[in-house]
């Protein structure tokens, strides 16, 4: 049907073209024309089929003919085999019988490998003398390269007959000691490699080639090590001394010369150097710069990169610095030698003075090295630093309070200073010792110094206490005998000027080295060591007073009398003395020295008018209460001037109470009875602080007042009403009347 259909498409086509020829009547003129070339068309595509048809089936024939050799030949194959197979059963019992053939090749190859090391061998001896030499005259390499030789051959022996007989000892033994000098001469070699290495650092500076050949050597070993291992593993076998580890042993050396170099710096003890620390750290501190730059700038270049040399060294003087600070701080350490120390460890070695030094970086980061010793070791050290230093502190305060002391028995006055204060060194004893504290402790850290500010104003507080009671026992004994101590006023001044500068200095101590965030926890006890300086100034100065008052009372006796109103001086003499005093009083620094002149006036006035309401007088006329009357405003001018002149004019307001002995003497000198309680009315309105027995004492001196005047006066009084001066400090009520007594109304 295939060929019926081909048929019917060939005619259909045909009709096709023919249609296509014959297009237009003038065309069927040409129909033979056309028939002829389509006839010729037909004939060229029948011989080109033929031609093809013809040469496949060519084809198909010689293929067939090949796929029969093909056959004959498997079958020529598979006999041959055959053949080979029964051959090959046949011969295997021959096989076995070459096994002494076998044996002599392996014999040969030995044989052979001795012949060729025949010449070695036999001058193993005369090699090892010219090794000696060589290694006896430095030249390294040249007695390195002998050496491998020598080792080269015996090795190869002995391997040759490991592969023979491995079990066979006693041929293994006699190859080795046949060599055996050998063997010392790698210890003679590695003994002057490690002499070089240990003395790397300066030899890299004088002799740089010969570090370079030892590095060149031990690279060498090296990979005779590695090649040794290698072949082991392949075949079990490795020559006596390997592997040899050179470059191991190598680090191993420096490691223990970078030790023995830092614990050899310490050239002192304390017993022979109090400073000994201190030149033990700072010549490590100098060693280890300068071994480290020249690590760093000239043994790196010795080295292959992968010895990494400079990073070793680093972390071998790291290592050997901390095992040596540990041991440091394992000793007995005195205070000031626990400071030098974690001063050190903390700050020098990571300064720019040692490792943070611009010419080691930027291979060294000071921020990635481990601290030397640890946070537990610093801890326990700066514990230790403080109970020491506590005991310290006392020890010297009390010790300096002790040397104080007896200079204020002596016969000479305490110095001044550039101002003309009396002082002793105590102030400046006990801060000088304080900022020296200060600043050991800041060397450490901020932290550190805080405490130790705290401990020294805590220590200082309680230092007050028995500076107190200290003045106050002085003060006791000089009251025994008061000619002694010969200077106990002018000691005196100096315990009250001390006071301030004690003031002073605390405050510029704490200005110094507290920080601000601090303050808080410090007020409380600057609050009560001010209050402690105030009393001490206090009752020194009134101890002082009390000494003026001492020398005044027989003259304060004589006021008041019969002689006074005859015309005695006494308020005369009572002026100078003060003055007298006054003079050594000069020297009292100013807040405590106008206190004192206030206190002086005060008193005086005190006494004064105590002596008024003594009743040692009692005024018999008019005549002679003007007289009384007029002598004492007059004494109240003298005061009033003494004390402008001591105040030097800077009008402290103490005016007032020369007022009172001048209201009093106004009373006195009244001529008028009627016009009395009106005057002391007046009185007792300006000063509400006097009693009814100041008026009857002050009425009793007047002399001129019934008992049923001086019973009306004071009764009306208490109804009156008072306008005291704002800046009035009562004073009355310091003063006590003698009641009348049996022995004294007997008079």
């Amino acid at each position: 049907s295939t060929m019926e259909e081909t048929d019917r498409e060939a005619v259909a086509t045909a009709v096709q073209r023919v249609a296509g020829m014959l297009q237009r009547p003038d065309q069927l003129d040409k129909v033979e024309q056309y028939r002829r070339r389509e006839a010729r068309k037909k004939a060229s595509v029948e011989a080109r089929l033929k031609a093809a048809i013809q040469s496949q089936l060519d084809g198909v024939r010689t293929g067939l003919s090949q796929l029969h050799n093909a056959l004959n030949d498997v079958k020529d194959i598979q006999q041959s085999l055959i053949d080979v197979n029964k051959d090959w059963r046949q011969s295997i019992n021959t096989i076995e019988n070459l096994k002494d053939v076998k044996d002599a090749v392996v014999q040969h190859s030995q044989l052979a490998a001795a012949v060729e090391n025949l010449k070695n061998i036999f001058s193993v001896p005369e090699i090892v003398r010219e090794t000696q030499d060589l290694i006896e005259r430095g030249e390294l390499l040249q007695a390195h390269r002998k050496l491998m030789d020598l080792e080269c051959s015996r090795d190869n022996l002995m391997y040759e007959q490991y592969r023979m007989d491995s079990k066979n000892t006693h041929d293994m033994n006699l190859i080795h000691t046949y060599f055996g000098d050998m063997q010392k001469l790698s210890e003679e070699l590695a003994k002057q490699l490690w002499m070089v290495v240990q003395r790397s650092l300066v030899t890299v500076r004088r002799d740089p080639t010969l570090l370079v050949s030892v590095v060149r050597i031990i690279e060498r070993e090296e990979k005779i090590d590695r090649r040794m291992l290698d072949r082991k593993k392949q075949t079990g076998f490795i020559p006596p001394g390997r592997p040899k580890k050179w470059k191991e042993k190598m680090f191993n050396i420096l490691e223990r010369t970078v030790s023995i170099r830092i614990e050899g710096t310490q050239a002192d003890t304390r017993e022979s150097d109090k400073m000994w620390l201190v030149r033990h750290l700072e010549i490590i501190r100098k060693y280890v710069l300068d071994d480290l730059l020249v690590a760093k700038t000239l043994l790196d270049q010795c080295f292959p990169p992968h010895y990494d040399i400079f990073n070793r060294m680093l972390n071998m003087y790291h290592q050997a610095l901390s095992t040596r600070m540990q041991e440091l701080a394992a000793e007995d350490l005195e205070a000031n030698e626990i400071v030098s120390l974690l001063s050190w460890v903390l700050n020098t070695y990571k300064s720019t003075e040692m490792m943070g030094n611009s010419e080691l970086s930027p291979e060294v980061d000071v921020n990635s090295l481990d601290a030397l010793i640890s946070q537990n070791v610093v801890d326990q050290l700066l514990s230790k630093y403080m109970s020491t230093l506590t005991s310290n502190i006392i020890g010297w305060l009390r010790k300096a309070l002790e040397t104080d002391k007896k200079d204020w028995i002596k016969e000479t006055e305490p110095e001044a200073d550039q101002d003309g204060y009396y002082q002793t060194t105590l102030p400046a004893i006990v801060f000088q010792m304080f900022e020296q504290n200060l600043q050991v402790a800041a060397q450490i850290n901020e932290d550190l110094k805080t405490k130790v500010l705290l401990l020294c104003l805590q220590q200082m507080n309680s230092f007050l206490t028995r500076y107190k009671d200290e003045a106050q026992l002085y003060k006791e004994e000089h009251l025994k005998n008061r000619q002694y101590p010969q200077c106990y006023v002018q000691y005196m001044i100096a315990v009250i000027n001390n006071c301030q500068t004690f003031k002073e200095s605390i405050i510029s101590l704490k200005r110094k080295y507290l920080r601000i965030e601090m303050e808080d926890t410090l007020s409380i006890s600057h609050t009560s060591m001010d209050a402690t300086l105030d009393i001490i100034a206090k009752e020194a100065c009134s101890s002082l007073l009390d000494e003026v008052f001492m020398d005044l009372e027989p003259h304060l006796n004589e006021l008041m009398t019969k002689k006074w109103l005859m015309g005695s001086n006494a308020v005369g003499t009572i002026c100078v003395t003060v003055e007298d005093y006054f003079n050594d009083f000069a020297k009292i620094k100013k807040p405590y020295k106008k206190t004192m002149t206030m206190e002086a006036h005060r008193r005086v006035v005190v006494e004064y008018i105590r002596a008024i309401m003594l009743k040692r007088i009692s005024f018999k006329n008019a005549e002679e209460r003007k007289e009384g009357a007029e002598r004492m405003t007059k004494e109240a001018e003298q005061f009033r001037f003494l004390f402008k002149k001591l105040t030097a004019g800077s009008g402290e307001d103490t005016e007032g109470l020369c007022d009172i002995i001048e209201a009093i003497a106004e009373v006195i000198k009244l001529t008028d009875p009627s016009l009395l309680y009106l005057e002391v009315s007046t009185l007792v309105s300006k000063y509400p602080d006097i009693r009814d027995d100041h008026i009857a004492a002050l009425l009793t001196v007047r002399g001129d007042a019934s008992r049923d005047m001086k019973q009306m006066i004071i009764e009306t009084l208490d109804q009156g009403p008072s306008q005291p001066n704002p800046n009035y400090v009562p004073i009355f009520k310091e003063i006590t009347v003698p009641t009348l007594t049996v022995p004294k109304l007997l008079k």
